[in-house]
């Protein structure tokens, strides 16, 4: 019909006449009351967002010259990470003279890799930004649950 008389039918009827498809040849367009037409289409898009999960990145920080057991708690805290599912940007620091051995770095950022492999995908391999050298790890998907469980080794017993 005539967008004329569709305006006039919408008029009587207290509606509005919207349009939906404006490429269409005709348009389309679609008698009904547009406020509650928003309002659905508002709730439909908080509903989806209310079920996205937000994308979280923790750091975990390292230097070259990090201590074997410092590096352990670090590693188990990047597993942990992980298991919640949780990206890790796992970032190794250079300073001063530690530039001069980049190779220091690498090998523990390799190591860490190593380590991980079996709980995080390499979304990005290591590479030198400035004076930092940082690789990001995302968790597998079939992993999450059991690195969960394992990494709680440390929680409290039942049995006390």
């Amino acid at each position: 019909m005539q967008p004329f008389e569709a305006m006039k039918i919408a008029r009587e009827r207290g509606l509005d006449l919207v349009e939906i498809s404006p490429n269409a040849v005709p348009p389309v367009c679609k008698i009904m009351d547009y406020g509650k037409f928003m309002y659905a289409e508002n709730k439909r898009a908080h509903e989806q967002r209310k079920h996205q999960k937000a994308g979280v990145i923790k750091e975990v920080k390292f230097r070259p010259s990090t201590a074997e057991h410092d590096y352990q708690v670090r590693k188990n805290q990047i597993i942990k990470f992980l298991g919640q599912g949780h990206k890790v940007k796992a970032m190794i620091f250079h300073r001063g003279r530690e530039m001069a051995h980049k190779e220091v770095g690498q090998a523990k950022m390799q190591r860490l890799l190593a380590d991980v492999a079996d709980h995080a995908l390499v979304e990005f391999s290591p590479r030198m930004e400035a004076n930092i050298l940082l690789a990001l790890l995302a968790p597998k998907k079939g992993a999450s649950k059991s690195a969960s469980a394992g990494s709680e080794k440390f929680g409290a017993d039942s049995t006390s």
